[in-house]
């Protein structure tokens, strides 16, 4: 694997990949991969010829009272396993290669509507920062297809309707989020989490599952659903940000014929926040 920390030299190195007809596949990361991580390299050496895997903590995605500083970093660890899955390239830029010198003046990326609710009213600002960082990494790597994990499904859709709004030639490919034996999903913000914790975490899973179950055997009280699922993250110690029963393509809240559904939860275990879903579909 060839590790490259300057656009340039990355977009000389795709020219000659290019040449040879070989197919580019992009995974985007912010590091401290784990397994979830690599189930999309996998998924992108299954689909390209070359893939490439970036590594770069976005400032412009994180509020002023977030965990940008406190984010791991372990970039050496990163490259093992990325060069142990066969992974071709790693782009990892500072944050001036991809910025410049002034942060605060950068053009940003707005995907309406998509971006407004969950994780964009909790985290305002998020979601432009994560479509310019990957409209950058579009445009820098110019990839066949890109691939991204459903476990951010929020992010999943905004990402996919900026490529359509902007009409970038990659396909967007999401893959299933890894999860441990309890159901867990994985996320790097696990590491902040005691043993403890992290078996209160799976309770998460557990009430999207349950949730999804009872719609599916005909339940349609959904606000009574999302109500008691709630109660039941509190009644663990986990403070609910969010659990609401959504339509799986527009986010809008589900109705009473709803057929295509996704639980959208999130919520903190000490100071650390998790999110999940779960997505199926019923016979209206």
């Amino acid at each position: 694997m060839r590790t490259i920390t300057q656009k340039n030299e990355l977009r000389n190195a795709l020219s000659e990949a290019r040449a040879n007809k070989a197919s580019i596949g992009l995974v985007p990361t912010m590091g401290n991969l784990h397994a979830g991580h690599i189930k999309l390299v996998q998924a992108a050496k299954a689909s390209t010829d070359c893939v490439v895997s970036s590594i770069f903590v976005n400032p412009l995605q994180f509020g002023a009272n977030e965990d940008l500083d406190a984010y791991p970093r372990t970039l050496e660890a990163d490259k093992n396993k990325l060069t142990a899955v066969g992974c071709d390239f790693l782009f990892a830029p500072g944050v001036d290669q991809l910025y410049g010198s002034n942060l605060d003046q950068q053009s940003l990326i707005h995907v309406p509507g998509l971006s407004a609710g969950f994780c964009g009213s909790s985290r305002p600002g998020h979601f432009d920062g994560v479509a310019t960082i990957v409209n950058k990494l579009l445009n820098i790597v110019q990839p066949q297809q890109a691939f991204f994990g459903l476990k951010d499904y929020q992010q999943f859709l905004v990402i996919k309707k900026m490529v359509s709004d902007l009409a970038l030639a990659v396909e967007i490919v999401g893959v299933e989020t890894r999860r441990t034996e309890s159901g867990l999903a994985l996320s790097s913000r696990n590491n902040y989490l005691s043993t403890e914790q992290l078996q209160t975490a799976a309770l998460i899973y557990r009430c999207l599952t349950d949730t999804a179950a009872a719609i599916e055997g005909g339940n349609r009280e959904y606000l009574k659903l999302e109500s008691s699922a709630k109660l039941k993250l509190e009644d663990a110690g986990i403070k609910p940000d969010y659990f609401s029963i959504c339509n799986s393509t527009s986010l809008q809240l589900a109705q009473a014929d709803e057929s295509h559904f996704v639980i959208l939860a999130a919520g903190y275990i000490g100071a650390s926040r998790l999110i999940d879903n779960i997505r199926f579909e019923i016979s209206a």
